[in-house]
């Protein structure tokens, strides 16, 4: 290696690495913030707490390499030509681009690793982290319950609409579902208010109810007396139920029984996925064509009839020919059968459009593990030109352009994959489509920086308008006029 080649990497090295180590530390900020409520009031010691975030860093790294290759190529290269060591290299007969072959090298050998990185780290600890989040949310069931969903906690489905006080332990407007030993939920428990009273050293948690009603479904042996659906309603000021935790304080925080999302899985894995996702869709359309059409009744008209020579005109209607109360009952079957018809689309139309998402989703993982090694390539080369032209070093300018042009990258890429898990965008398009904005970008900004152009020539832009004031006689040729 040439000692220009050894500078210039060394140079883009320890700037690489130190700004890799501070996003990294300010997105892990952000992961702590976004998950403070699962961590704090749960006596986790500092093990549990640090492996919680061990576990979610390496998602991070998608976000963090791009930012960090385009940051340190316009920080390095716009140093190299603030203090005029590109052209000092220039005056010694070598160009850009062979200043930039090192970097290239070293650019495509990071952009193999993170490919690497994207197919088997990040599924290890998307695996890893989900599993130790539902752990922890079971560790103790009092500080999960969610306001406004029902909480199954034990052998009750607990509702509350707000959570006041300095532990959260005061409850708004709760709603217990208890569950039976013989199954199902036939007792229903409404109160206006609701207290939380418990120790950490304690598996009993119990909850004290005030201003409520209790219902309780009543099922008598006689099957006559089901149709009026009996039940029992009692009021009461203050109701306490005691609430055993110590099934869920026994919590191991090393299971790993759950591996059902997109984020856990390797290409392989997601190819695999997507085809079975994609043939159980396919078989669930064959059926339900084939329900809707026995639905309509088709297949049925031809085993009572029997064909005629003669034709029958319904001049005055079919339902003429029957008498009110037949014709009423017949109106009264097709409305029903449409009407069951038109339910079951809607309820198909949900369950196919989830059975959509689901497969998008996958497909879009699938992409971001490609598109992630390659616009670690595309943003060197719109970083690398962009330093060298814009001339400035340093922080300041180009963590500005830096941040706006990764903001633009990054958005564009959200958008995108939120549209295509409706199916508004194919996902390959929707995955490419930021990398594939930016690849003009680069070819762009790397052929103006070779030729030794500027960012923008103006001059091109303001001579049309300068014929046409000559034209008017509104702009004069100073050089003339002398």
């Amino acid at each position: 290696m040439k000692i220009l080649d050894r500078y210039i990497l060394t140079s883009f090295l320890k700037t690489f690495f130190s700004v890799f180590i501070i996003l990294m530390f300010i997105f892990v900020l952000q992961t702590i913030w976004l998950y403070i409520g699962e961590l704090a009031g749960k006596d986790l010691d500092a093990e549990i707490i640090l492996k919680f975030l061990l576990y979610f860093s390496p998602k991070l790294v998608p976000l963090v390499l791009p930012l960090t290759i385009l940051l340190t190529s316009i920080m390095t290269f716009g140093s190299f030509a603030e203090n005029y060591e590109f052209a000092a290299m220039k005056s010694s007969g070598i160009s850009l681009g062979r200043a930039m072959r090192s970097l290239t090298v070293f650019i495509v050998f990071i952009s193999f690793v993170a490919f690497f990185f994207a197919n088997n780290v990040i599924p290890a600890a998307e695996f890893k982290s989900i599993n130790l989040r539902k752990n922890i949310a079971q560790l103790k069931p009092a500080m999960a319950i969610s306001e406004g969903i029902f909480n199954d906690i034990g052998a009750f489905n607990i509702k509350v609409e707000e959570k006041t006080g300095e532990n959260d332990q005061y409850l708004t407007d709760v709603i217990i579902h208890q569950k039976k030993q013989t199954g199902g939920n036939t007792t229903v428990i409404k109160a206006k208010e609701g207290e939380l009273v418990g120790s950490t050293e304690s598996d009993v948690l119990s909850l004290i109810l005030k201003e409520g009603n209790y219902y309780d479904e009543i099922k008598p042996s006689d099957y006559e007396k089901r149709k009026n659906k009996p039940f029992t309603k009692s009021y009461f000021d203050e109701y306490i139920i005691n609430i055993d935790l110590s099934d869920f304080n026994n919590v191991n925080l090393e299971d790993e029984s759950y591996s059902s999302t997109h984020g856990m899985l390797k290409i392989s894995e997601l190819d695999e996925s997507i085809d079975s996702f994609s043939v159980a869709y396919n078989n669930k359309m064959a059926e339900f064509k084939e329900s809707m059409y026995q639905r309509t009744g088709v297949k049925n008209i031809q085993i009572n009839y029997k064909p005629k020579d003669t034709i029958v005109a319904f001049e005055d209607g079919l339902l003429s020919h029957y008498n009110t109360f037949d014709g009423a009952q017949i109106v009264n079957l097709a409305l029903g059968t449409v009407n069951s018809a038109l339910a079951h689309l809607g309820m198909k139309k949900q369950e196919f459009k989830r059975s959509v998402q689901q497969v998008n989703k996958f497909e879009i993982a699938l992409h971001e593990k490609y598109a992630l090694s390659v616009a670690c390539i595309v943003l060197f080369f719109v970083g690398a030109p962009l330093g060298a032209i814009i001339r400035k070093g340093g922080i300041g300018l180009p963590i500005v352009v830096a941040i706006l042009l990764f903001l633009t990258y990054h958005f564009i890429g959200i958008f995108a994959k939120n549209s295509a898990e409706d199916g508004s965008v194919p996902a390959f398009i929707a995955t490419w489509l930021s990398t594939f904005i930016m690849l003009p970008l680069g070819i762009y900004l790397t052929y103006r920086a070779t030729t030794d152009q500027g960012l923008f020539v103006f001059d091109n832009i303001l001579d049309p308008f300068k014929k046409l004031f000559k034209k008017a006689g509104l702009f004069k040729d100073k050089s003339k006029s002398e």
